[in-house]
């Protein structure tokens, strides 16, 4: 049997899995099992409104971007698909249509 994890919000040891959420009975709090390995390895990041971001979300870019070396520009509300997270100042991993492989900030994205 899989030992499920206590509650992040309250420790209840009640917790009970409901498709890929995990959920807290006491509380109602509802959260993935990949947000609670993210929380183990101490990694966590965030969009610019606060929200928290795992791989493969999808997110909007919230303001005019210029690429370095070119004259292009990622125009705000540019939808990105499928991240990738990883260590660093630019800690979102992507591909942009119409632009290729490309680093951002997640202060200047948002959860889609």
């Amino acid at each position: 049997m899989v030992e499920l994890p206590n509650c992040p919000k309250c420790h209840s040891q009640y917790t009970y899995e409901d498709g890929s959420l995990l959920i807290c009975p006491e509380c109602s709090h509802e959260w993935t099992l990949e947000l609670e390995n993210q929380q183990n390895d101490g990694k966590i990041i965030k969009d610019a409104n606060g929200n928290i971001l795992i791989d493969g979300d999808s997110v909007t870019v919230v303001k005019d971007l210029k690429v370095k070396g070119t004259s292009l520009v990622v125009k705000i509300g540019t939808k990105v698909k499928n991240i990738r997270l990883v260590d660093g100042d630019h800690d979102i991993d992507c591909k942009i249509d119409g632009f290729g492989e490309m680093k951002l900030k997640s202060e200047f994205v948002k959860k889609a």
